[in-house]
């Protein structure tokens, strides 16, 4: 699978820690090497009328798979969410990682037979956002 990231630091930095963060992060190291983290956001079901964590990103370094670790991690952005009123947790799979998508199953995940996700990136998503009336791309 090829590297999507584009991601740096001071994105980090500038979306989860600032006045107004718009994610939290739940991460583990050992050594100078982070082996775990679990990125999430608070979302709303307008279904269910109730809120909880989107998982946005559930990273086990090769160097730590086999562990464990993936599982508590999740289960403790379930149990933030929970104290604070949400009652579900929700994430997506990649549709080639066939590993991951068996250990969601195994610990508990089930795969939502009524969903697909659709999106738009890039040069596409300021075209998408500018064909609004009045909006500025």
């Amino acid at each position: 699978m090829a590297v999507r990231v584009s991601a740096i630091a001071d994105d980090f930095e500038r979306e989860g820690f600032g006045d107004n963060p718009i994610f939290e992060a739940i991460v583990a190291g050992r050594q100078s090497e982070t082996v775990d983290l679990c990125l999430f956001f608070d979302s709303f079901s307008s279904w269910d009328g109730g809120h909880g964590p989107y998982a946005q990103d559930l990273f086990v370094a090769d160097s730590a798979g086999g562990l464990g670790l993936g599982q508590p991690f999740l289960v403790e952005a379930a149990a933030i969410a929970g104290r604070r009123g949400g009652a579900y947790l929700r994430l997506s799979v990649d549709t080639d990682n066939a590993l991951a998508q068996r250990f969601h199953e195994r610990i508990g995940l089930r795969r939502s037979p009524t969903e697909r996700i659709y999106q738009v990136h890039d040069e596409e998503f300021v075209e998408f956002a500018g064909s609004a009336k009045g909006a500025k791309a």
